[in-house]
């Protein structure tokens, strides 16, 4: 499974507004700081205003949660739909197997340990990992091996 341009794009345009949340920030000033076209980035935010994460201002685009409130699960999922890795894991009426399916338990545990994760992860975490220019999370992982 791979998280696309969408996903990737959309988080890091909104650990660019978690870190000028003070400032509303015109699309064009996102996408020249984030390296992404203001079309594609226009779409991106376009989903998330739609979801509620962000809000257009007459001077720009805010966050509308607090990034204490909003994980990298719900962001990720807003942006890329399921994080599940197989289409029967949810929907087991796309596979007539999945009943008698010794796979299948590998696939929901794949999903769970992702949406764990992910949940762990706050935007909050990410802005201060960008201002404190460390990867915070990087290290947290280190020291678990």
């Amino acid at each position: 499974m791979k998280i696309s341009t969408r996903g990737r794009y959309g988080l890091r345009a909104l650990v660019d507004l978690a870190n000028n949340n003070e400032n509303p920030r015109l699309l064009k000033d996102i996408a020249a700081s984030q390296n992404i076209s203001m079309k594609y980035l226009g779409q991106i935010i376009s989903s998330l205003k739609s979801a509620g994460i962000i809000s257009r201002t007459s001077q720009g685009y805010i966050l509308a949660v607090e990034p204490e409130q909003l994980s990298c699960f719900e962001i990720i999922t807003t942006l890329e739909g399921s994080l599940a890795p197989v289409d029967c894991i949810d929907n087991p009426r796309v596979c007539e197997r999945f009943e008698d399916c010794t796979t299948s338990a590998v696939w929901e545990r794949m999903q769970k340990a992702l949406k764990n994760e992910l949940e762990q992860i706050t935007l909050a975490d990410l802005a201060s990992d960008q201002v404190a220019g460390k990867d915070l999370l990087k290290k947290e992982n280190t020291d678990n091996e």
